[in-house]
């Protein structure tokens, strides 16, 4: 699984001008599977997603999770963090997996965010969505489950 973390003021999802899923203070997640992720890596994510710290505390160092402040995640389905631009111009998403497999993988990852008490807001999988947020600091990280395995 490939997470993009953007951590945000505020962030919210529409589709087709209705607002499916809306956070204050937290995370957005751009959430991308691949054929080989599992619901335990879904559960792994989840875990080091609402644990991560890289909030500021007092002092205004990254030392606080999103639970720590009182955060919410927006997750977003996100196929495209699979595409393969190496060859042509046009991406290949071979990469990543399957409507039927990334949709459970998806919920298995918020499930696992709700288990650990984060309030968890989601787009809608497949959907053609506006995602509109304010990115604080800004603070951007990528958490690649693959990479972390190795």
């Amino acid at each position: 699984m490939r997470a993009i973390l953007q951590r945000v003021s505020s962030a919210r999802v529409v589709v087709t001008g209705e607002v499916v899923g809306e956070i204050g203070r937290g995370w957005l997640v751009l959430l991308g599977v691949a054929h080989a992720d599992s619901p335990a890596e879904a559960a792994k994510l989840a875990d080091k997603v609402a644990n991560l710290r890289a909030f500021a505390d007092a002092d205004g160092k990254m030392n606080l999770s999103v639970q720590d402040v009182g955060g919410g995640v927006l997750v977003v389905s996100n196929f495209t963090l699979y595409a393969d631009c190496r060859k042509g111009r046009r991406p290949s998403f071979i990469g990543a997996a399957r409507p039927e497999q990334a949709e459970p993988l998806c919920r298995t990852f918020a499930d696992g965010l709700c288990a650990l008490g984060v309030p968890v807001a989601e787009g809608r999988f497949g959907a053609d969505m506006q995602v509109e947020l304010v990115n604080n600091g800004p603070v951007t990280l990528i958490l690649d489950t693959a990479e972390e395995a190795g």
